[in-house]
Formats: C-alpha cells, structure tokens, sequence
C-alpha cells in the first residue's frame, strides 16, 4: 500500500497539513502567550503603580478625603476601575459609576503603616511607608539651612574629585549620594563636614523623644527595663529608618531584638494621625476595551520566517513529488511519440500506479511487436500458399495453350485439386476474418455429443485408413450428452483436429476421439483428440493455435496443411463459449482438450 501513488500524495498532504498546522498553532502559542504575558505584565505594572500612588496619598494625609480626583485620574490614565474601601466595604471613593457592584475581592490593603518592603522601595524595616514622616517633617527654615550645609559638603566632595549629588528626602532632609558610597573616608568626612549633615534638627529631636518615651513605655509593659533607648538614623541615605542605638543593661544586638517590636509600635503611634485610616482596594476592567493583541516587529517577522518557512517546504515537497510523478509519464509520451516500427519500451522505476502503467504499455507494446510480426509473416504466408497452386495452375495451362501437351483428365483432375487447395485456404482466410471481425454466425441446435464424435470419424475413416492409422471413438457410458452449438461448426473444429492428428501420425499409430462430463454438477461436454504422433516440442506448444504456424517447418502445404486449422478450432470454440487446448510431450502424441457448456436434453429428446 505504501507504494501505491494515491497513498503517497494522501501521505505528502498530510505531510504538508500537519507541518501547516503545526507551524500555524506554534505561532499562535507563542505570539499570544507573548502578547498575554506583555499584557499580564503591563496590568501588573499599572496595579503596582495604582497601589503606590493610593499608598502614598495615604501617607500623605490625614483622610481620604479629596482622593476622588486622583481615584478618577488613575483610572483614566489605566484603565482600570478603581474603588476604596474601608475595611467594612464602606465606599471612599469609585471611578465607576455608583451602584456598581464591587469586584469579588479586594485586590490589595493600602495601609501606609503597614506596607510590603517588596511592593514599596525604601520601606522601613518596621513596614513603614518612607513617606509616611509626620512629626519629623523639617521646617521650611531648617529644611534651608541643612541644604545649605550639604550643598557645601557637596562642594567640598567636588573639589577633591568625588562626585555627589543631593536629594530631597520625603521629611525635606537634603541626603548627599554618590556613585561609589559615602562616606569616601573618614578624614575627607571630616574635612568637608558631612557628619554634620547627619545631626538632627530640634524638629526631629522632638520627634525622636517622643519615639523614646513611647517605646520606654511599652518596654515598661512588656517587663523589659532597659532604661531609655537613643533613637537615630545609621544610614543617611535612608534617613528615616530608625533603629534602637543602645542599652545600659544588655548587649546591642539583643537589645535591638527585644527593643524593636516596642519601637516599631510606638513609630506607628507616633504616625498614625498623620496618615489615612487602613482602606480596601478594589480593581477591575473599568471600561477600556477588551485586550488587543498588537503583534511586535519581533513577532510580525518570526510569523514571515515561518510562514515562507513552511510555503518553502511545500513548494519543494510538491515539486519533488511533481517530478517524481511527471518524469515516467514523460517517458510514456515520448515513447508514444516514437514511430510505430521503432517498438520504444520505458523503463519501470516504481511500483505505483504510474510503474503499473509503464509495464502496462511495455506489455501493449510488446503485444503490438508480436503482432505485427504475425501479420508479416502471415502475409508472406498467404502469399506463399497463394502463390504456389497459382503457379501450378498457370504452368499447366501455359504448356496446354502452347500444345506441348494435351488437357487429358489427368491434367484435369490435378488442376482442379490446385484449384480446391486455393478454395480451402480462402474459405479457412474468410472464417478466420468473420471470427475477427465477431461477424462468425452460429446456428446453433441441440447436438448430440456422442453422435457428434462418430460423424466426425465416419467421415475421416477413409483417410485413416489411407495413412495407416487406426481411429477410433470411446463409448459414451453417461446418459445422453447434449450441446447448444453448430453441428457444422463443430464437425468442422473436430474434424481439423482429426486431420491434423492423422497428419503427425505415422503408420501403425492410433487416433482416438472421446468426450465426457466435467466441472461442477457436470455441466461441461470435454472433447478429446489422442494421437500417438511425434508430440510437440515444449517450445512450439504456445503457438499450436497461432495462424500459419506449422509444427515441422519444412513440411509442405499438401503434407503439413495451410498453418490455418488450428487456428480457426479456437476461433470456432471460443464463439461456442469454450476454450481450446493442447498437452503434449515430445514422442509420446498430443492431446488436444475442446471444452464447452452443456445443455439439458431437448423437451421432445
């Protein structure tokens, strides 16, 4: 099967449907997971910039009130709807509509006191938003002189080839930074005044002893005595993370690991009234436009690659098979261009239907050689068994005309044998034409096949008895076999088998003719003609039927027959519907096989 061409182009088009398709579904894949992780990734950068936005406002001010505008201009700039809470689904503020119904659950708490150090950058380590400062926002007259101070330190930082620059912390503290890390070294420190940056104003002392009495408190609940803790801020460029500094009593790091949960709840005290009360963040959709795939030049060109990819393939597939497929039909047709005489055959160089064909047209063409061989020689054959009773003919009659002798009956009589020989071969041509032609009529009736055997041997009797040999018929011993067929025809097929048994027998041989029931239920009359000649040699067997062709070649007209008769027994026969064959070993006779249908008895039989 896997040979066969409509397997293979069924197999080349699945072929080509399943890379289609596999190319096609990669690239869907891997085009819309780009696209959705690009837009997973740009609705997770805008819910981060949302809750930080919200976070800071709430670190910012006391209440939420006046965060409708920035709830409105958020939803605006993302596209998403926006809703606050408080922690009993009380709305603050909401970008849609109102009635709407809030999204199942809430997205994130925005909560300044409490904020993710993930989520917030430069969160404390108590989880304090850094914009949260409250009380330890700078006046607007410290806030001047500590830039100016750090503005000289930054100066001084420059001359000696360290580059800084300055920020604003949330509280309004200048913080010096720099690419390699302050401080440089503790002598250019000194020289250039950067610890001075770091002492506190009176707005942030204030505030840090009310940190350091709130914590002393809540170190007395807990039973923890430790005396007063010194608060301060280690790191400049995080100004406001404040750590407990030392104890009297313990170790400094123990003392900060029993003295920090004292210390964060008492910075959150501190900062509460300055910050908006804990609300629920609510997101969803909002009314922009479901998600739009834009593909990116990136994928806009990995989907050319792919698809010219794939048509590459196909055009190539399809073309290898295309030439596979035309290159012996092209052979076909020039080979059925060529002259007829020429007898061109192709090659066979496949299996499928295409090499089926090639063989079929070497078998037509080897037939169409053998055939006109046959004809030629069949021609020249014609003309040489014409020719010869006609020269015979014309012979006599010229020395009869020239009187050189006279037209006595024996010159009579061997004319008109010449001329019976000349009717015999154009009534044997005629029948062999009709046969041909499927004009051969039959007058069929039904015929006895036992009768039908011994007409056919009364009337050869003479001519066995002539050569010498003995004919004979076996009894029939199985009813009354009947035939639908042409009595004539028939003694005329039988009757050329007889003669041509007699002809290859010597003297002293047997001829025996026999007819019986064969095939399934009998229905088949078998006719036998048994000699006991000089056979057929294996080579000559195929061609026993074929026109013209005698056993010994040198063998006459008059003693080796015309080469036509057993030619028209299987014409004849095979017009009754039967077949004709021949067995023979050499120097042990032939036997020549006519089988036929039978037929029931006739009614008034």
């Amino acid at each position: 099967m896997r040979k066969r061409l409509l397997v293979r182009l069924l197999s080349v088009s699945a072929l080509i449907a399943v890379c289609s398709v596999a190319a096609t579904a990669w690239l869907a894949v891997t085009t819309t997971t780009s696209a959705l992780r690009e837009e997973q990734g740009q609705d997770l950068a805008a819910d981060m910039k949302i809750l930080a936005r919200l976070s800071g406002y709430a670190a910012t001010h006391p209440s939420w009130k006046g965060v409708d505008g920035t709830v409105r201009a958020l939803a605006a700039t993302t596209g998403r709807r926006i809703a606050l809470t408080t922690p009993d689904r009380v709305p603050i503020a909401d970008s849609a509509p109102r009635g709407t119904a809030l999204p199942l659950g809430a997205a994130a708490t925005v909560d300044p006191l409490h904020t993710d150090t993930y989520t917030e950058p430069g969160a404390q380590l108590s989880g304090v938003d850094p914009r949260a400062v409250g009380p330890y926002r700078l006046t607007a007259g410290e806030r001047k002189e500590m830039e100016l101070l750090a503005e000289k330190v930054r100066q001084c930082y420059e001359r000696q080839g360290v580059e800084a620059t300055l920020r604003r912390a949330p509280s309004g503290r200048p913080v010096l930074s720099g690419s390699d890390g302050f401080p440089r070294s503790v002598d250019l420190s000194e020289q250039c005044g950067y610890y001075m940056l770091l002492t506190s104003t009176p707005t942030e002392k204030k505030a840090i002893d009310a940190l350091a009495e709130g914590t002393s408190t809540c170190l007395q609940r807990r039973g923890l005595n430790f005396g007063r803790p010194e608060f301060v801020a280690p790191d400049p460029a995080k100004p406001y993370r404040y750590v407990v500094a030392g104890f009297d009593k313990l170790g400094k790091t123990k003392a900060v690991r029993e003295a920090q949960p004292c210390a964060d709840s008492a910075l959150r005290a501190q900062l509460a009234p300055y910050v908006a009360p804990v609300a629920e963040l609510f997101l969803g959709i909002g009314d922009r436009p479901a998600p739009r795939f834009d593909m990116s030049s990136e994928n806009k060109a990995k989907i050319v690659g792919v698809a010219g990819l794939v048509m590459a393939v196909t055009v190539a597939v399809t073309a290898v098979v295309a030439v596979r497929l035309v290159r012996p039909l092209r052979a076909l047709t020039a080979a059925a261009q060529q002259p007829p005489e020429l007898h061109v055959r192709v090659p066979v160089t496949t299996r499928d239907e295409t090499g089926i064909l090639a063989e079929a047209f070497n078998d037509l063409t080897e037939r169409r050689e053998r055939l006109e061989a046959q004809r030629k020689a069949m021609v020249s054959d014609i003309a040489h068994e014409l020719r010869s009773p006609l020269t015979n003919i014309r012979g006599w009659l010229e020395v009869t005309r020239d009187g050189v002798v006279d037209p006595d009956p024996a010159l009579l009589a061997s004319l008109h044998e010449e001329a019976v020989v000349l009717q015999r071969i154009i009534d044997d041509l005629q029948d062999l034409a009709a046969a041909d032609a499927g004009t051969l009529r039959l007058h069929r009736e039904p015929v006895r096949a036992d009768e039908l055997l011994a007409q056919v041997a009364a009337a050869h009797r003479v001519a066995a008895d002539a050569a010498g040999v003995a004919l004979s018929t076996e009894p029939w011993t199985d009813g009354k076999p009947w035939l639908d067929a042409d009595p004539v025809r028939m003694r005329q097929a039988l009757g050329n088998l007889v003669s041509n048994a007699l002809r290859h027998t010597p003297a002293g041989g047997t001829v025996t003719l026999a007819a019986r029931r064969d095939g399934d239920g009998g229905d088949q009359i078998v006719f036998t003609v048994a000699d006991t000649g000089t056979g057929i040699a294996p080579d000559d067997l195929p061609h026993v039927f074929d026109r013209f062709w005698r056993a010994e070649k040198s063998r006459s007209r008059r003693t080796g027959g015309s080469g036509l008769g057993l030619a028209i027994v299987r014409h004849l026969i095979a017009a009754h519907g039967g077949t004709a064959e021949a067995a023979s070993e050499p120097g042990a006779g032939a036997v020549f096989t006519l089988r036929l249908p039978g037929s029931p008895p006739p009614v008034d039989g």
